[in-house]
């Protein structure tokens, strides 16, 4: 984490209305934890691995009502059906590159099968998502290892979460900069139920860059497409140009049905649009959402369905703080990231914090 760079609130930016949490993060939903590793080798190894655990007991014992939602689906989102299918998700949600979904999988199940008290587990579903971080990565050589897995969910812990270019962020860039991992978080006052959103997203996606309203990209001349309208030049259609994509992690401490939490996630990406995404042909834009204001028993489940929920009614502050922080979790993911050289001698720069807070100033 780059404690010398600057989180969006630091520089003046705080997009929307609603109040954070107190320490702006996914995390201020109380009992969620966040672990990271970061592998950074030689000239070309520049990926990772990034958990987040909707609570401290047995995830698989203990299950939290959830939902997915594909925006845009060019990725390798694993595990998504069986949670559309029963609103429920029983592991860690894992974060890392494209080509290391399959490895993230085999760990995470072994990692749940390990767990007291799953002696008897036979099958389990594992979520991992994914963006390609094959830029500054070398991606093909797969360098994600199973301990690597183990290792990000056992450093798992509340508190404060590193951004920028850590864990599953290591490697990645968006929206003409480096990026990387990034969190915020709304805490609603009792007037509006007085619940907690926390967002973590995994920046890797194109377009042109808004901060709060100010329009940084086409200021600072970076953004999707300028030479092909500056300079009148065909389109560039390499895979590499496409720069996709986007995993964001929704997390509530509200008691909300799992339909609902499917239409919390369907908000998330008015919040890409909101910094100047556009959700291109190659990016993969995927949301994961839980609750874990209550368990689903899995040797009851039936009694876990039986709870009370908040209604229809009742949502759209929890809408609102979707959208707002998860427009704030993407400039921390800009932000806090460091301007990194990898794969081929490709390198992409910092955002550069002191143009910004100029344009921050002026307004």
């Amino acid at each position: 984490m780059a404690d010398d760079r600057p989180r969006a609130r630091d520089i003046g930016l705080a997009p929307g209305v609603l109040p954070t949490g107190e320490l702006n993060a996914i995390t201020d939903v109380e009992g969620v934890r966040v672990g990271h590793v970061s592998l950074v080798s030689g000239e070309d190894i520049r990926t990772g691995v990034t958990a987040v655990l909707p609570h401290e007991g047995n995830l698989f014992r203990a299950k939290v009502p959830a939902a997915v939602y594909t925006a845009n689906g060019f990725g390798k989102a694993a595990g998504f059906e069986q949670v559309r299918e029963l609103g429920a998700l029983e592991s860690p949600i894992l974060l890392t590159n494209t080509l290391s979904v399959g490895t993230a999988v085999q760990a995470g199940v072994r990692w749940t099968l390990d767990q007291e008290d799953n002696e008897d587990v036979r099958s389990v579903n594992v979520v991992v998502g994914e963006t390609n971080d094959g830029y500054l990565n070398e991606i093909r050589d797969q360098s994600i290892r199973p301990q690597h897995v183990f290792s990000a969910i056992e450093s798992a812990e509340g508190g404060l979460v590193a951004e920028g270019n850590v864990g599953a962020g290591t490697g990645t860039r968006a929206l003409g900069w480096k990026a990387g991992i990034g969190t915020a978080s709304r805490t609603l006052p009792a007037t509006l139920g007085g619940h907690t959103v926390g967002i973590l997203v995994q920046s890797n996606f194109g377009g042109v860059l808004t901060m709060d309203g100010l329009r940084v990209g086409e200021r600072l001349g970076n953004y999707r497409f300028r030479d092909e309208l500056e300079t009148g030049l065909e389109l560039d259609l390499a895979p590499e140009a496409e720069a996709g994509s986007i995993m964001i992690i929704i997390a509530t401490d509200a008691p909300v049905s799992e339909r609902n939490l499917e239409r919390m996630a369907k908000r998330a990406p008015l919040g890409i649009g909101r910094v100047g995404g556009f959700m291109s042909n190659g990016s993969g834009d995927f949301v994961v959402a839980f609750s874990n204001a209550q368990r689903i028993d899995h040797d009851s489940p039936a009694s876990g369905r039986s709870r009370e929920v908040l209604p229809d009614r009742a949502m759209d502050p929890l809408f609102m703080a979707v959208v707002e922080a998860t427009e704030e979790a993407i400039l921390n993911s800009l932000l806090k990231a460091e301007s990194m050289t990898g794969r081929d001698g490709h390198h992409m720069e910092a955002i550069p914090v002191e143009a910004v807070k100029e344009m921050v100033d002026e307004r």
